[in-house]
């Protein structure tokens, strides 16, 4: 319990971190010095000692949820087993649970976007809505690739049950699921090339149009939430791709921490060699997302070695 304690803390303190390890490499790519490593945690404090200013169209849709988006968020966080270890709220079916609570917390953004009464922020949310459900199919591809290998129904039990993956002859279905996850983490959190966190043209804006009504603390646990989101996505790759330190302790902490910092090295380089896709071309990536998915099932069940 107390790795998996210690790794749950870690999340919650590393989490902002990701965006400087993703923008310091961006950086040197560009050939400049970048940002801060902190810079986002620069920018939370900044944040939280500013006061909020809310529309007067706006209603209480708006101002609550940035607050319930962060709580779901941080409710999913702990049905992950992080350290390599079962979580002590896992149950069975929490699998679903997990990303429905993600789910909420987009749902929730989206509705406060609507609230705002703009047309813009509407333009957003729309497109939000429609990627987020061409990706929900690919995650769901990934979760019933897990359970024919684990024969389990929970997160902990996919994760840390995986370990018996590359022993049974399944890397080839592991890797292409990885894949598939990996494409999936860059279009959940808004990265390049499905869309781009720094952008400031109004016709790409994706992410970034829904939260222009906010400001102050509000701001601040959008920015912490999408930091921690892609976090625990991270964390899913890495415990996906690494499972053979599962059995160990305080090995298990670091190596997931170290994965996670190689995942937005990962990002990093991604944003770095490629743009932003057209519109028309994202749902085409999603959908090989899917497509990688189910031919990892279909590895997994007639060309390698059964299931476990």
């Amino acid at each position: 319990m107390i790795f998996w304690f210690v790794s749950f803390v870690a999340a919650l303190v590393l989490a902002p971190l990701l965006s400087g390890i993703i923008n310091k490499v961006k950086a040197f790519f560009a050939g400049r010095k970048g940002p801060s490593l902190f810079q986002l945690y620069y920018d939370i404090a900044k944040l939280l000692k500013k006061d909020a200013v809310y529309s007067q169209t706006a209603g209480v849709l708006l101002k609550s949820a940035p607050c319930i988006s962060l709580m779901a968020t941080l409710t999913a966080a702990l049905f992950l087993p992080f350290g390599m270890k079962i979580s002590p709220a896992a149950f069975g079916g929490d699998i679903i649970f997990f990303f429905y609570l993600l789910g909420t917390a987009r749902f929730v953004t989206v509705l406060g976007a609507l609230d705002t009464g703009s047309s813009f922020e509407g333009m957003g949310a729309s497109r939000e809505v429609q990627f987020s459900a061409l990706a929900e199919a690919a995650i769901f591809g990934c979760l019933g690739f897990l359970v024919l290998l684990t024969r389990e129904f929970s997160l902990s039990g996919v994760l840390t049950g995986a370990e018996l993956a590359v022993e049974n002859g399944h890397l080839t279905s592991v890797l292409l699921t990885a894949f598939a996850l990996f494409i999936v983490l860059l279009a959940e959190n808004c990265r390049v090339p499905f869309d781009d966190p720094e952008t400031h043209l109004e016709l790409t804006m994706i992410h970034e149009a829904m939260i222009l009504d906010y400001g102050g603390p509000d701001l601040a646990m959008i920015f912490y939430g999408a930091a921690l989101k892609l976090y625990l996505f991270a964390s899913l790759l890495v415990m996906l791709v690494f499972p053979a330190t599962a059995g160990m302790s305080f090995c298990g902490v670091l190596t997931t921490i170290a994965g996670v910092f190689v995942v937005a090295v990962m990002i990093g380089i991604v944003e770095s060699c490629m743009a932003r896709f057209r519109f028309l071309k994202v749902p085409q990536m999603l959908m090989g997302a899917l497509a990688a998915s189910l031919l990892a099932v279909v590895c997994l069940l007639v060309f390698e070695k059964g299931v476990c």
